[in-house]
């Protein structure tokens, strides 16, 4: 199994497709559209039906129910979803991996040319996989398995499936762009060609994470119209923009920011500040895994928009908010929680120890989620993603489609 998953691994990450956030079109990058007609192929010929890419690079398609002659049991119909797209961190959208056989330990040369390496001072959990195969960066891009490790294990999963004959209800998969930039193209789905009962993604890191907590996140934008004049005549004219949003940054507290928290507890990062003569916008990111703090976070950020305004009523100030994405937990309910037990069933089946993790982040599942498919997370068993130092144990990688399989079965067999 593991040198089947490194051909499908390496045969989607030479597909460049990092998203570009600049772009505002859904897919951002024609890489993804190119994907996702591989994958369609790809699909086809394990023999999944309804394959359909929609003007987003949305790709959907369904592996029929197989069950026994005269069966006449119900099986949910079950969901796997991946994204397209890579992480640009301004490094080489092209990726060039590199294998190292049994990984001996110690720190690994990534690119001789350039003199760069992977340290185990820095990413002591290397030392973990000794012995492994591991797939490396060659220290100019990111690997990619985020989430072209997910791709390989989906496809892995469904021709393992379809070759033993496992008995199993309606597979469905969709694969999606641009999770990087906020999430569109989970919200440009047709959920229609997604009728699943629960789903799931493999959209995090070390072997035996599963996610079912993630942020409830936003933005805000604050635009503020100061009043331009000439320094010989600005006295009591000029209203300056730019220190108006220095002004606004400064009412918010310095302790509730990403660098100054942890664990489940939110904050609101001020991600940009850009002005000129006469116009400044501040872009905010607000974050709280607690639906109701994340709502008090946006009404400080609109309170102290209207204290800027009162406090220059010559300016002009305006603030916007929008919602990115939901905590997925704010979606479990007594009827759908067994598809995360399954997960934990499934684990100790496998012998796998689960890490539960309540992300300071989001996955494609964290919008799902908020349009009633409950759709937990776990593990690529990739490392240090948004990172060239990435990097992916393939034997870790082999248990994450085993523990695949093994859901499928669980819901066949529940």
């Amino acid at each position: 199994m593991q040198e089947k998953l490194l051909q499908r691994f390496l045969r989607y990450v030479a597909v460049p497709s990092q998203s570009n956030a600049a772009n505002a079109n859904v897919p951002s990058s024609e890489g993804q559209r190119k994907l996702a007609e591989l994958l369609k192929q790809d699909l086809a010929e394990l023999g999944l039906v309804d394959l359909e890419i929609s003007e987003y690079s949305v790709l959907t398609g369904k592996l029929p129910a197989y069950l026994p002659e005269g069966c006449t049991k119900e099986v949910p119909a079950v969901g796997w979803c991946a994204h397209l797209d890579t992480i640009d961190i301004n490094m080489s959208p092209e990726i060039h991996p590199q294998v190292v056989k049994n990984y001996q330990g110690g720190d690994v040369c990534l690119n001789k040319e350039k003199d760069i390496w992977i340290r185990t001072a820095e990413h002591p959990e290397l030392e973990k996989y000794v012995g492994e195969d591991i797939v490396f960066t060659d220290g100019t891009s990111v690997l990619g398995a985020d989430n072209k490790a997910a791709i390989a294990n989906i496809m892995v999963a469904l021709e393992t499936i379809v070759n033993e004959k496992r008995c199993h209800g309606d597979i469905y998969v969709a694969f999606v762009p641009d999770e990087e930039i906020g999430l569109r193209g989970s919200k440009k789905m047709d959920f229609s060609k997604f009728p699943v009962k629960f789903a799931y993604t493999i959209d995090c890191c070390e072997l035996g994470e599963v996610v079912y907590q993630t942020f409830n996140a936003g933005t805000a934008i604050v635009k503020i119209k100061g009043v331009s004049a000439h320094p010989m005549s600005a006295k009591g004219v000029l209203i300056n923009p730019t220190l108006l949003a220095v002004d606004l940054v400064n009412m918010f507290d310095r302790t509730q920011t990403p660098e100054c928290t942890e664990g489940t507890e939110g904050y609101i990062w001020v991600k940009s500040i850009v002005s000129n003569d006469t116009y400044a916008t501040v872009t905010l990111d607000i974050r709280d895994h607690n639906k109701k703090r994340y709502e008090e976070r946006k009404a400080e950020i609109a309170a102290n928009a209207e204290k800027l305004q009162a406090m220059y009523p010559r300016a002009e100030v305006t603030c916007t908010m929008s919602d990115t994405y939901g905590n997925i937990n704010d979606a479990v309910t007594e009827d759908n929680k067994y598809c995360i037990d399954y997960l934990y069933t499934a684990m100790e089946k496998l012998g796998i120890k689960p890490i539960t993790l309540a992300m300071r982040g989001g996955t494609d599942g964290s919008f799902i989620s908020t349009k009633g498919i409950l759709t937990p997370n776990y593990f690529t068993a990739g490392h240090n993603f948004h990172s060239n130092c990435e990097f992916l144990p393939l034997g870790a990688m082999e248990k994450s489609c085993k523990l695949t399989l093994e859901l499928v079965d669980l819901i066949y067999n529940k």
